[in-house]
């Protein structure tokens, strides 16, 4: 359902950076690049996620009560993912663990004060 997600920044090349180091995790690449911003995605027919400078030229803010979610393929990748945004300069917004039966998350926010989760389903 979901085609692609962006979040704002307000320094290209530190969110470029960010990024590109943790969604390594998900073997993602590049699918646009452009002065304003990147996006990946793991696969032709998966969902893209970027990053990018406001269209209407103002400052990026975060959204309260925006997140976007980051499908995982088991708890060690959710582990994995909230430790490396934490590594990456990110900040904890809830350590890894079960939140209900089937439903394990981690919560950080990324350079700019977006928030993420990694969630595993199962």
């Amino acid at each position: 359902m979901i085609a692609y997600t962006l979040v704002g920044t307000n320094d290209l090349p530190r969110a470029v950076a960010f990024f590109e180091a943790l969604f390594a995790e998900f073997n993602a690449k590049h699918v646009w690049e452009g002065e304003t911003g990147v996006a990946w995605s793991s696969g032709e027919h998966s969902p893209g996620i970027g990053v990018i400078k406001p269209f209407n030229g103002q400052p990026a803010t975060i959204g309260n009560g925006t997140m976007v979610a980051l499908h995982a393929s088991s708890k060690e990748q959710v582990n994995r993912l909230h430790a490396k945004a934490l590594e990456l300069g990110g900040s904890d917004e809830g350590a890894p663990g079960q939140r209900s039966e089937g439903f394990y998350a981690a919560y950080f926010r990324d350079l700019d004060g977006n928030k993420f989760a990694a969630v595993f389903f199962g």
